[in-house]
């Protein structure tokens, strides 16, 4: 799927999801290039097409937020490994709002990584769900451990088949090796602050 942003979608939004989709794209040709394995090997890791990924691999598409995590998980990597960023010193106390990077995903999920810690395996983002849109068609499971707060709407998290209808001021937590869906069945834009742990413990 080639890459389509929503048309209400601001232009320095657009912008920056385009280039951090390419910047995304050259980090995982480089981390797969660097364990000597072909698109044919990722692809079969990762139940995508070879099409998909060399779309991926060079901008020219916005997988699911499960299909990034499907892939760095693939890699040896986590999904913030791919996100094209610095990592913030101690020093840095404040992020600003035009520090954020921005990833528009094909089904019009906006993620914005807020802080990426990589020394305390932490990753904070806003996520803005637009209706009948979520993070995977299926359920995925991976590394971790993640901490959902609803800001606004009604956002249902599947965890091990079972669903969990979160509303404004709702928090959800689980191990991310639990099989997890996240989705927007209502007709409003749903804003979550997720929080995404490396470890478990």
């Amino acid at each position: 799927m080639t890459v389509e942003f929503s048309p209400d979608l601001p232009d320095d939004v657009a912008e920056a999801t385009a280039n951090t989709l390419v910047a995304i794209g050259e980090r995982i040709r480089e981390v797969r290039q660097a364990r000597n394995m072909t698109l044919q090997v990722l692809a079969e890791s990762t139940k995508l097409s070879v099409s998909m990924l060399s779309l991926v691999e060079r901008g020219k598409a916005s997988p699911s937020i499960g299909s990034l995590i499907v892939i760095a998980g693939a890699l040896g990597i986590t999904m913030s490994d791919l996100i094209a960023s610095d990592p913030a010193s101690d020093e840095d106390i404040v992020v600003r709002a035009s520090q954020h990077h921005v990833v528009e995903t094909a089904s019009h999920v906006v993620r914005r990584l807020i802080r990426e810690d990589r020394s305390r395996g932490l990753s904070i983002a806003i996520n803005e769900y637009e209706p009948n849109t979520g993070n995977s068609d299926t359920a995925v499971s991976h590394a971790g451990f993640e901490y959902g707060f609803v800001l606004e709407g009604a956002l249902t998290v599947e965890v091990d088949k079972t669903s969990h209808i979160l509303k404004s001021g709702d928090l959800i937590s689980y191990s991310s090796r639990r099989p997890h869906r996240i989705w927007n069945y209502g007709r409003r834009k749903v804003r979550t602050l997720w929080f995404n742990l490396d470890r478990e413990s």
